[in-house]
């Protein structure tokens, strides 16, 4: 049986592992485009600390988590300059698509190991009753979905933002 506290730490270490696979999704890809600014600002690694903004990482989820409000929270954007880019339109734009994207290839692979490792016979029908491991793939898929639905919205800075930007037309972009 899991408790309220359990569940909140699996949901945590989830979102975390999940925020910092994004971000680093975004170097990655930039790099492979010729940007090699998150890697020179030392943000293309797994360590979470590099990907932590004090305000938006800390300070406003704790002020939620104590007010008894839903905890919002947010990392540090990895530095990505499309000048340095081979062809920064269309490039920025794949970038801008690679944190998204992280995200649904993790909710699959996660989705898909806790259906692996459920047994429909064994009679669970409560979520709180399941194996620990199914409960932490299942909640890695989830957070994932969330964070690749929630970054493709258009508004800054989100993901989603960009995208729009980056189709429009040019001569659409001052206005």
């Amino acid at each position: 049986m899991s408790t309220g506290l359990e569940q909140s730490i699996i949901f945590f270490v989830c979102l975390v592992v999940a925020v910092v696979l994004h971000e680093v999704s975004h170097g990655v890809v930039a790099a492979m485009f010729g940007d090699r600014t998150a890697a020179d600002a030392g943000r293309l690694t797994l360590n979470p600390l590099p990907h932590l903004d004090p305000f938006g990482s800390v300070i406003v989820p704790a002020m939620g988590a104590l007010a008894g409000l839903p905890v919002i929270a947010w990392a540090k954007p990895v530095p990505v300059n499309p000048n340095r880019m081979r062809n920064p339109r269309r490039d920025s734009l794949v970038v801008s698509l690679a944190g998204p994207a992280s995200n649904f290839v993790l909710m699959v692979a996660a989705a898909l190991v806790a259906r692996v490792m459920w047994d429909s016979t064994s009679g669970v029908q409560l979520y709180s009753d399941l194996p620990l491991a199914i409960r932490i793939a299942f909640s890695f898929a989830a957070v994932n979905l969330f964070l690749g639905v929630f970054n493709l919205l258009p508004i800054p800075p989100l993901d989603g933002a960009a995208l729009i930007e980056r189709v429009l037309p040019r001569e659409w972009l001052p206005a």
